[in-house]
């Protein structure tokens, strides 16, 4: 029966392939699949600069403009400025909010939820 049967190699060092980098035709010699040392080392490069990729983080909306803050000293609330106009000190932070759409006074959201919420 073996006789019969061609023998296959186990092989194809003779066929030609196209170098996956330049494109040139060339015979490959065991595992080779790179024509030159050359455009192996290209296609080195090529697969770690691919992998590498710059980390561009979202950006991100700033929150003091939709802040209330609240002055320890005379009670005022503003928006977006932590300097009470009345005292001159810093303010401490309540919360994002916004306008009152009845009397256009500050109002942060904790305030219409009695309950924290963390930003």
């Amino acid at each position: 029966m073996n006789a019969e049967m061609p023998e296959i190699p186990l092989r194809h060092d003779a066929v030609t392939i196209p170098c996956p980098v330049c494109q040139r035709p060339f015979v490959p010699t065991g595992k080779r699949r790179y024509c030159t040392d050359a455009c192996k080392a290209a296609a080195y490069r090529h697969r770690q600069q691919a992998a590498i990729a710059p980390v561009v983080p979202p950006r991100t909306r700033p929150r003091k403009p939709v802040t209330v803050y609240e002055c320890d000293t005379c009670a005022t609330r503003t928006i977006g400025e932590q300097r009470c106009h009345d005292c001159g000190t810093f303010m401490r932070r309540i919360g994002i909010g916004g306008h009152c759409p009845h009397c256009d006074e500050p109002v942060a959201i904790t305030d219409l939820l009695d309950e924290e919420v963390n930003h």
